[in-house]
């Protein structure tokens, strides 16, 4: 795998993504403290030295391994740049295919927010040479299902650890899925 250059700070409409540091742990466990957000995932909000430990290990940028890129953004809006939530990218494949996700903190959830930051995360994928996106969510999970389908990504029929993978390739048209017979 190439070198990984640093995450660029990108926009969109409403949103700042900044690149992850350590220091955003302070910022973030307030915007990942309901435990509603973990409804899906499991898991229950970190703490600040929990945080501080999973940011110094993403802020590397890559697996132990070197076979995937870490690439994570802090969501921010208004004109004070608050913090309202994240999304990241795992690249792997050579760069050919990333494994997205999105969260917003349980204030600003259904804003839209997710859905803007997750498309202009996808479309920034795309000129990095990715070619499949692909994110896996809880088939009860219906606002985040909403949120890859807004982003153009389509539900598959493949279940793994209890969570359907959802997937778009560029250049392919989007199809439902079809159930085996």
């Amino acid at each position: 795998m190439a070198k990984q250059m640093a995450d660029p700070e990108l926009t969109s409409d409403r949103l700042l993504f900044t690149p992850l540091s350590v220091a955003d742990a302070e910022e973030m466990v307030h915007v990942l403290s309901a435990k509603t957000l973990y409804t899906f995932t499991g898991g229950s909000p970190p703490t600040l030295d929990e945080l501080r430990a999973r940011y110094a290990r993403q802020a590397i940028g890559r697996s132990p391994d070197g076979s995937q890129e870490w690439r994570n953004w802090i969501l921010r809006t208004g004109p004070d740049a608050q913090a309202i939530g994240y999304v990241q990218a795992t690249i792997m494949d050579n760069g050919r295919r990333a494994e997205v996700a999105w969260v917003i903190g349980a204030p600003w959830q259904g804003r839209g927010y997710a859905s803007e930051a997750a498309r202009a995360l996808i479309a920034w994928l795309r000129t990095t040479g990715v070619t499949t996106v692909q994110a896996h969510i809880h088939p009860a999970h219906t606002a985040s299902a909403t949120v890859a389908r807004n982003a153009g990504l389509l539900p598959t029929v493949q279940l793994d650890d209890g969570e359907q993978l959802w997937q778009h390739t560029f250049g392919q048209t989007p199809r439902p899925p079809t159930r085996p017979r």
